[in-house]
């Protein structure tokens, strides 16, 4: 059923009419770049049948690529060796930069929330209750912190706890461990380090695939709600194909008859989601602002720079930091944001027929 939509979607609309540019596949193969969140192993247990579902669907050949750090799935998107990739938003915001990406879809939590959080996590019998308890930089402590382009592992972190106290982690802790959100919780568990940051989804898999280890795992730090993570393409992807992929992603698991939505929806369970939602660049917004104001508390921490110094390089900031809220004003009420609102309530209806209509509007726009 989901290859008539797909045939019916390419015949319908084609999303504009650029043409494949640098590092193009051979015709009808694709490169789906992942993150590195976890040990690959781990990741092609629950992502095989994903992309082997996209294949079959849309008729094209998908390559999952892994990487062992974020950077290696940004730089392939930008020499043209990823055509798609699933990003945090940090990330996602480095590829729409760097390598001519444009975020299209949103992943949705299994239990159909938009958003996750970022955590700080110490060992169950850690003496450290709070963030202040930990922050007594006397370098005598180890500390996991996550890959530097991760949004829930480095940036709102390093936002919300360090930036905000005008604390250099290297300057406060013995060591500082760049590693993925799997590492560090395995880290923090078997007390390799003193805490990490990590992020409540992973700590949800660490629950399924290693409970002992999630059980010595304690929080002390929640940060504010972040977006879910994005899906990203390159700008110069085939017009065709992504108009194969755009139906496929947001017709999985929605649009179906009962027993097959029910094996998508498993699919999607074992990586923590639930159907995907349409979602654009404004997604990054948010990000953005969290960017420039960590940039911000770091010049203002900064004791070599003169008062002179630091005014004249906040100036700018502050400048960036108007243009985005008023981006992120205008973004919350165009008419994409419209039409993402009027898909969600169609979802929650399950009116396929409106949403199968959607679909090819959100494509061929």
């Amino acid at each position: 059923m989901l290859r008539k939509i797909l045939t019916c979607a390419v015949a319908a609309a084609a999303i504009g009419t650029a043409t494949v540019q640098a590092g193009a596949q051979a015709a009808g193969e694709i490169n789906f770049g992942v993150i590195s969140t976890e040990a690959s192993i781990n990741q092609k247990k629950n992502w095989d049948p994903f992309v082997k579902a996209m294949s079959e669907a849309t008729g094209l050949k998908i390559n999952a690529f892994y990487a062992s750090d974020y950077a290696g799935v940004i730089e392939a998107m930008r020499f043209g060796k990823v055509q798609v990739a699933w990003f945090g938003n940090k990330s996602a915001m480095e590829a729409v930069d760097r390598a001519n990406g444009e975020v299209f879809a949103q992943v949705v939590s299994r239990d159909g929330s938009a958003g996750y959080y970022s955590h700080l996590i110490v060992h169950k019998d850690s003496p450290y209750k709070t963030v202040d308890d930990l922050l007594k930089c006397d370098k005598s402590l180890d500390f996991g912190i996550g890959d530097p382009n991760s949004t829930s592992g480095f940036l709102v972190p390093t936002a919300y706890i360090f930036a905000a106290r005008d604390i250099d982690p290297k300057a406060c802790f013995k060591t500082v461990r760049n590693a993925s959100h799997q590492v560090n919780a395995m880290a923090v568990a078997n007390k390799l380090v003193a805490a990490a940051t990590n992020n409540s989804e992973d700590l949800e898999r660490v629950e399924k695939n290693a409970p002992e280890a999630r059980a010595n795992i304690r929080v002390i730090w929640t940060s504010p709600m972040i977006p879910l993570d994005p899906l990203v393409w390159r700008k110069d992807l085939d017009p065709t194909v992504k108009t194969k992929l755009y139906t496929f992603l947001m017709s999985y698991g929605r649009i179906s008859d009962a027993e097959h939505m029910k094996g998508d929806r498993t699919i999607l369970a074992n990586l923590l989601w639930s159907p995907f939602s349409p979602s654009s660049d404004n997604q990054l917004l948010p990000i953005r602002l969290l960017e420039v104001n960590k940039t911000m508390a770091k010049i203002k921490a900064d004791d070599k720079l003169s008062a002179e110094e630091k005014a004249k390089q906040i100036e700018p900031l502050r400048a960036q930091i108007a243009e985005l809220t008023e981006l992120q004003k205008k973004a919350e009420s165009d008419a994409f944001h419209k039409r993402k609102e009027q898909f969600l309530v169609a979802d929650k209806a399950g009116d396929q027929a409106a949403l199968k209509k959607m679909i090819a509007e959100f494509a061929s726009g």
